[in-house]
């Protein structure tokens, strides 16, 4: 491979506010925070307590363990379908923590962390995976395509890289109506092949929409 791995911590973190054509060479490189020893270093470690890092932590574990016994249902022949989302728990869970109330997720089936780190009950997250009497969508949804307007999480869509361009549809009426609002979408790398993504990187670049695209 032609990247560079740099030393952990040694990538430096800029401004929120930088102009993107500056900072063209990060979307090239690898930021490494976690050093040899396992310790968070250097400007994109941040500011967590102990108590916040211990939350997140916490998350993420049950997430794992969540996803163990869901996946085991799922080849016990209980439920129909079940996408893990092993090591890509931090990015859901971590996500959701930087998130105001009201801001709203376009997700995607491996983003379930989402609703663990903001407190979803798992007895409802379970109660959908099997469409049981009491899952709050009635069945009308294939099994981990959750939905929860009170908790940021659009409906997930079963078709790839669609809700990209909604997400940023969604941001741009919350700019509209000033409400300070923001999205996120989520999208898997082999999707970004989808007209979907490049429409949602032209409308989000056009008209400025207070959107997170997330690859």
């Amino acid at each position: 491979s032609d990247v560079t791995i740099p030393n952990a911590g040694s990538v430096p973190r800029p401004e929120i506010d930088v102009d993107p054509r500056t900072i063209r060479d990060l979307a090239f490189s690898i930021i490494r925070v976690l050093n040899r020893a396992g310790e968070a270093v250097g400007p994109w470690a941040g500011l967590l307590s102990d108590e916040e890092l211990l939350e997140g932590l916490r998350h993420m574990v049950t997430l794992r363990s969540f996803d163990a016994r869901m996946q085991m249902a799922q080849r016990q022949g209980k439920t129909s379908f079940y996408m893990q989302h092993l090591g890509e728990e931090a990015v859901s869970c971590a996500f959701r923590k930087a998130l105001s109330r009201g801001d709203m997720n376009f997700p995607t089936y491996r983003q379930a962390g989402l609703l663990i780190a903001d407190g979803y009950p798992m007895v409802t997250m379970m109660n959908q995976i099997y469409s049981n009497e009491a899952d709050p969508l009635k069945g009308r949804q294939l099994p981990i395509m959750y939905s929860s307007k009170e908790h940021g999480f659009f409906s997930i869509s079963g078709n790839l890289a669609t809700q990209y361009i909604q997400a940023v549809g969604w941001a741009m009426a919350s700019a509209i109506s000033n409400d300070q609002k923001i999205a996120a979408a989520w999208i898997g790398d082999g999707s970004t092949a989808e007209s979907d993504f490049h429409s949602a990187l032209v409308f989000a670049s056009t008209y400025k929409a207070p959107v997170v695209l997330n690859v």
